[in-house]
């Protein structure tokens, strides 16, 4: 789920009054506020919405879910930076917030290709390659490795040098390597990356960072964002195709032989993937098989919006049928925007979809 951005001016008052409405609508039993305990607050990420609802839920857990949805790891860290604003503005570009002077100069020689000043610079700061910077207010890329900036996800610039892969080559033999994390989220930022595909670096990277002993079964993030080069990259790599690939990619068998096998948040999954991508067949099996129209998507994937939603958006008509046919409501709002499936359609400019849905909507009132 994306994460919320803070006002210009932020008031502390007004996000205490945020938690306590949290806890108001979690003893409510409200389901969008249980999708946001469930994404923000590390002890109810895996509980079902029943569990969740009938758990305790304090204002200092509120406090916390609260502080996590707007990016940080505590109410203290966000209550600090409310109080004193640092000097790296939220608004700024990930690399111009970089305190630390040398992983800054490193970032720069990086963006601007420089292979050489690169590792005169690495074989002076020895263990550089090993050190992370910390970045508040988002939900990924908070605490990146050198490694990680060569995607360009988030983007900064909106471009890679020309010879990327080389100087992902040369951090990667400055150690790099043997940070696993590290090398398994560059090679998720990788595959989700639009400007290193723009750039023509995505597949090449793909296959560098794997040579190096990256786990290719990092697809969830390039299926979100249909970046299927990538994901057929990976596949080549050795990727499983497990339920989620299958019902975003259209291998209706693959989704035949792995539902019996599958869990719920492993069918929920995969049909907020198929409304978005437009797979009516596949959304039929994973409804057949007890998948929820009306259930937002799992933490990790759209978990803002339910498969109307996504189907929506994209101006998938037939699968916005089919979920309305087995039950989807039009009325439930996604948890970042506030908005319907009629109104992700009608942004999209999705007409035909649209007309759909606002039939629907007049039919029901």
């Amino acid at each position: 789920m994306p994460t919320k951005r803070l006002p210009s001016k932020p008031s502390l008052e007004h996000l205490k009054h945020q938690a306590k409405d949290l806890v108001k609508a979690h003893k409510a039993r409200d389901l969008e506020a249980i999708q946001r305990i469930r994404e923000f607050h590390p002890r109810f990420g895996k509980l079902t919405d029943s569990v969740i609802s009938e758990a305790k839920f304090s204002l200092s857990d509120a406090q916390l879910a609260i502080a996590r949805e707007y990016g940080f790891s505590s109410w203290a860290r966000l209550k600090a930076h409310v109080e004193k604003p640092r000097r790296d503005d939220l608004n700024l570009h990930k690399h111009e917030r970089i305190q630390n002077p040398v992983f800054r100069q490193a970032v720069d020689l990086l963006d601007a290709g420089d292979a050489d000043g690169l590792s005169a610079h690495l074989k002076n700061h020895p263990g550089l390659v090993r050190k992370r910077v910390t970045f508040e207010g988002d939900n990924y890329f908070t605490k990146p490795t050198l490694l990680e900036f060569i995607a360009e996800n988030p983007s900064r610039r909106g471009t890679l040098p020309q010879n990327i892969v080389q100087i992902a080559r040369l951090i990667l033999d400055a150690s790099a390597a043997s940070d696993q994390s590290s090398l398994d989220s560059t090679l998720a930022l990788v595959s989700s990356s639009s400007v290193a595909r723009e750039c023509g670096a995505q597949v090449a990277l793909i296959d560098l960072l794997c040579d190096y002993g990256a786990d290719p079964n990092c697809a969830l993030p390039a299926l979100l964002y249909a970046e299927f080069e990538a994901v057929d990259a990976l596949i080549r790599r050795g990727a499983k195709i497990d339920l989620s690939v299958a019902a975003a990619t259209g291998r209706v068998d693959d989704v035949r032989a792995l539902l019996s096998a599958a869990n719920d948040e492993e069918r929920q999954r995969a049909l907020g993937l198929c409304a978005q991508h437009g797979y009516v067949e596949i959304a039929q099996l994973l409804l057949d098989a007890g998948a929820d129209p009306n259930r937002y998507s799992p933490v990790g994937g759209h978990s803002h919006a339910t498969p109307l939603h996504q189907a929506a958006l994209a101006g998938h008509e037939d699968v916005a049928r089919l979920l309305v046919e087995r039950g989807a409501r039009g009325d439930i709002k996604d948890i970042h925007y506030n908005a319907t499936p009629l109104e992700w359609a009608d942004y999209a400019g999705r007409t035909n979809t649209a007309e759909y849905l606002r039939a629907q909507e007049r039919t029901n009132t």
